[in-house]
């Protein structure tokens, strides 16, 4: 959850607590004492895959596997010479940590704008753009030489995605309550979208790329956004009072979208097409970020309120373990590394970043860093090309 953005959230659950199922309020307070009910969730109809997708998209690789070209090892030419290394975006701090993933230290920090919230890798996977969310700029890093350069004027920058033919960024401005869509090079204004919802934050899109659905995390709406027409098609509140979804990803086959929310403490699973009311997932207090594994068979779920990462299954449709932090912690965003063996999380209340193994769970690394670190980038990694956020690539 957005930190300078706490008091308003605080402030609208707070009003509901007469009518919500949760016990307290706001990213730091007390959960309910109990959690919607865990049901398996709701199977979808059938999707065809399209092959015919947004104008100027990359074919799609696998209908059955929106991530097969995020293999291991798999790197584009572009980045194939770039130093691995994780980009760490300290919130409080004013900068970046970089830690060689190798020795599991911080090598070099990097002053950066006005409260840094996530490092988004460009679609054409040049640069990493440093989202300075209260300084009003994207600082871009060059991950060849680790260089920042000169920032760009962009109004709350909160998070960063790129339409999937590399046509736009979209940013997420929260505070603004507009999706707007620029150029995915220069960053000029194209259109701005203003949404009836509070908090817009995560995204992921469907599997022909002409959709993507948004979570708004103040006022606990989704919406279904058309890509091209760059216009809202729908909107639907989550079925739990007080509701606050956070990371959004599309299945392996298209099908669902899983939408975490940390008031809820678990995942609802939508049917994009439809956009029919979801089921839900119990996953752990606090449930934020969304990660798959490099095979496209599981799901890594952060649950940043109990120290926490769920392990989802795709090909059984269930949850399949419980990885707990010792010591416990605050996980929150990140990635994978490009060969798929570790899982990169940020420790958004405890300034240190985890390394887990994703074989057997255990922490291989806490790493000290800045204070308030959010979403970091492992990077390079494989794709073709990428979505935003922290690294969705295709």
């Amino acid at each position: 959850m957005h930190p300078t953005h706490a008091a308003r959230a605080l402030a609208a659950a707070c009003a509901l607590a007469a009518l919500t199922l949760l016990s307290a309020c706001g990213g730091g307070g007390q959960h309910k004492e109990e959690t919607p009910d865990s049901t398996a969730p709701v199977r979808p109809s059938v999707q065809k895959a399209q092959a015919d997708g947004l104008p100027g998209m990359p074919p799609v690789l696998d209908p059955a596997d929106v991530y097969a070209a995020d293999r291991p090892g798999r790197l584009s030419p572009v980045v194939r010479d770039f130093p691995s290394r994780v980009y760490v975006p300290n919130t409080n701090s004013d900068t970046v940590s970089v830690i060689d993933p190798k020795t599991y230290r911080v090598i070099d920090t990097i002053p950066v704008g006005r409260q840094p919230q996530h490092v988004v890798p460009s679609w054409d996977l040049k640069t990493l753009w440093v989202n300075d969310d209260k300084g009003n700029t994207l600082t871009p890093i060059d991950p060849r030489t680790g260089k920042a350069g000169k920032r760009v004027d962009v109004h709350d920058p909160y998070n960063l995605y790129f339409t999937p033919n590399g046509r736009y960024a979209i940013v997420m401005a929260s505070l603004d309550r507009e999706l707007v869509f620029r150029d995915a090079h220069t960053m000029k204004k194209v259109k701005a979208l203003p949404v009836a919802c509070a908090g817009v934050n995560h995204a992921d899109f469907s599997l022909d790329g002409r959709y993507f659905i948004v979570s708004c995390e103040f006022s606990g709406d989704l919406l279904k956004v058309d890509t091209e027409r760059m216009e809202v098609i729908g909107k639907q509140k989550l079925p739990l009072a007080g509701a606050m979804p956070q990371d959004v990803k599309v299945s392996p086959d298209g099908k669902r979208f899983y939408v975490a929310d940390m008031m809820a403490d678990g995942v609802w699973v939508l049917d994009g097409d439809t956009f029919a009311k979801p089921g839900f997932l119990a996953t752990g207090k606090g449930a934020h970020g969304l990660y798959v594994s490099r095979d496209s068979r599981e799901m890594y779920i952060s649950n940043r309120g109990e120290g926490s990462i769920s392990v989802f299954d795709f090909t059984k449709d269930r949850l399949t373990k419980k990885w707990r932090l010792p010591g416990g912690g605050s996980p929150d965003m990140g990635g994978v590394s490009a060969d798929g063996k570790v899982l990169w999380l940020s420790g958004r209340y405890d300034s240190e970043v985890y390394a887990i193994d994703t074989g057997t769970g255990d922490l291989l690394a806490r790493i000290p860093v800045g204070s308030g670190p959010h979403g970091l980038a492992v990077y390079p990694q494989p794709g073709r090309y990428s979505l935003g956020h922290t690294g969705i690539f295709r």
